[in-house]
C-alpha cells in the first residue's frame, strides 16, 4: 500500500513538473537576466506562477488582477477575473494540486525529514481564513483604493508578501544582474525573510502558504463544491472506513464533505478508498 501511494503521488509530481517547465520556458531568461515580454505574457496561467521569473512564459492571475484593478484598462481587469471564474468553475483547487509550481515546491520540501511533522495544531482552521482576509485586503482593497496621482495602484500583495515572486523572480534577477546589487534594501531583506520562513514551515507543515496565506487558493475554494470537475461519493458503497480522511495531508474528510474548500484534488483519497466508492 505505501509502495502504491508513492508511485500515485510521483505520478501526480511528474504532472506538477512538466507544466512548470512548460509555463517557465523562456530558458534563455535565465541566462540573460531578462523577462519574456512577448505576447504570451499577456496570457493568464492557471496558477501561482510569478511574472518577473526569467523563464516566466505567462502572467499570474493575482499579479494580473493587482496590476489593473484600479487602472483604466478594464478589459484586462475583466479578462483577468474572468480567467479566474472561468478556471475555478472548471476544475476548482484542481489547478493548486496538479499546476501550481509552487505547489510542487511545497510538496517536495514537505518530503525532507523532520523529527516531528504537525499535521494540525490548536487554531488551524481559524489560520485558514488568513487567505481570504489577504485576498480582500492585499490583492482587491489596497490596489484599487491606495493609488498614485495617475489613479493606479501597486500589486501589494507581490510587492509585501507574496514569496513566489521572491523565489522566482527576485532571487534570480539579482544574481544575474548586478546592476540591481545597489538597489536593495529592506523591502528585499523583507521578502527573503518571508521566503525562508515558508520553506521552513513547508518541511514542518503540509503546504502551509495553500492552507493559509494564498489568494489564488482562496479564489478557487470558492468554486470547489460547485465546479464542473469534483468529486462525487457512492454513498451506498461507503463504509465509513476513514481511510480516506486518515491520508489526507489538507485535513479534509471525504466522505463526510469529498468538495471541501481545503481539498487540492491531489487523489489521494480516491486511491486509499478500498471500495473504490470516490469518483
Amino acid at each position: 500500500m505505501g509502495k502504491k501511494k508513492i508511485t500515485n503521488e510521483w505520478k501526480r509530481h511528474r504532472v506538477q513538473i512538466l507544466w512548470a517547465l512548460l509555463t517557465n520556458s523562456y530558458l534563455i531568461g535565465f541566462v540573460q537576466g531578462k523577462i519574456y515580454k512577448g505576447k504570451l505574457k499577456n496570457l493568464c496561467v492557471p496558477g501561482l506562477n510569478c511574472y518577473s521569473c526569467p523563464g516566466a512564459a505567462g502572467t499570474c492571475p493575482i499579479g494580473a488582477m493587482q496590476a489593473v484593478i484600479g487602472n483604466w484598462n478594464f478589459k484586462f481587469a475583466f479578462y483577468a477575473a474572468g480567467f479566474l471564474v472561468f478556471v475555478g468553475a472548471l476544475m476548482g483547487r484542481f489547478v493548486c494540486g496538479w499546476l501550481c509550481p509552487f505547489g510542487l515546491i511545497q510538496d517536495l520540501l514537505y518530503k525532507i525529514p523532520f523529527p516531528r511533522k504537525l499535521r494540525t495544531f490548536k487554531g488551524d482552521r481559524l489560520l485558514r481564513k488568513l487567505k481570504y482576509v489577504v485576498l480582500l485586503f492585499f490583492v482587491i482593497l489596497l490596489p484599487m483604493f491606495l493609488v498614485d496621482v495617475l489613479g493606479q495602484g501597486a500589486p501589494y500583495f507581490c510587492k509585501l508578501i507574496c514569496p513566489v515572486g521572491t523565489l522566482e523572480g527576485g532571487i534570480p534577477l539579482v544574481l544575474l544582474n548586478k546592476s540591481m546589487h545597489g538597489a536593495l534594501g529592506w523591502l528585499y531583506a523583507w521578502k527573503n525573510v518571508l521566503l525562508l520562513f515558508t520553506v521552513f514551515l513547508s518541511i514542518l507543515i503540509y503546504r502551509p502558504f495553500c492552507k493559509y496565506i494564498c489568494p489564488l487558493g482562496a479564489v478557487y475554494s470558492v468554486f470547489n463544491p460547485i465546479s464542473v470537475f469534483r468529486y462525487r461519493i457512492d454513498r451506498e458503497k461507503c463504509v465509513g472506513c476513514g481511510a480516506c480522511a486518515k491520508v489526507c495531508k489538507m485535513q479534509v474528510n471525504p466522505a463526510e464533505n469529498p468538495n471541501h474548500p481545503e481539498c487540492i484534488r491531489c487523489g489521494q483519497c480516491k486511491k486509499a478508498c478500498p471500495k473504490q466508492c470516490i469518483h
